[in-house]
């Protein structure tokens, strides 16, 4: 199910992937991309709609210039642990999607597609992220699929906190 405006938040998916596992979230906003695509453009920004329990920071210094190719690194707590997390940006359309990698971080693998598409007066954004963890399917179950769900949640709301009035 995809995010619209009168759910506009979808339920989150997680399925078994070729590599891992893939996760698939929309949430519909009540702006058009031309105002919501700057928000995700400014990496500080993820600061304020990442769930406080995982301490999350952006230490690269200002200004990041997003762009393909740009590294962002973060410091975070995964279940109280103190994490270093550095990404990079793979692919950058404004207004229509970017790609993020972990480049080193808590993950196995980690790639985040990002788009952005006008609809129903706002913008529908979606999030498919393909990951791979250490410990395989039982750290998977067990630990990092809720929470990776409750991330994501968290992520939802504030953003339909933010954009829909």
């Amino acid at each position: 199910m995809i995010a619209t405006r009168s759910t506009p938040i979808s339920p989150i998916t997680i399925e078994r992937a070729q590599r891992g596992w893939r996760l698939h979230a929309s949430v519909w906003l009540a702006k058009p991309v031309g105002e919501i695509f700057p928000f995700f453009a400014n990496a500080r920004n993820l600061e304020r709609i990442t769930p406080p329990f995982l301490k999350f920071n952006v230490v690269t210094p200002e200004p990041i210039d997003m762009k393909a190719g740009a590294l962002i690194e973060y410091r975070l707590k995964v279940r109280g642990i103190p994490m270093k997390w550095t990404s990079r940006i793979a692919q950058w359309e404004p207004n229509v999607q970017f790609v993020d990698e972990q480049i080193k971080g808590p993950y196995r693998r980690w790639h985040h597609t990002h788009t952005f598409e006008a609809a129903d007066g706002g913008t529908l954004a979606r999030d498919i992220v393909e990951y791979a963890v250490p410990g395989g399917a039982i750290a998977h179950t067990f630990f990092v699929k809720p929470d990776v769900k409750s991330i994501f949640a968290y992520r939802g709301a504030r953003l339909v906190e933010l954009f829909n009035d």
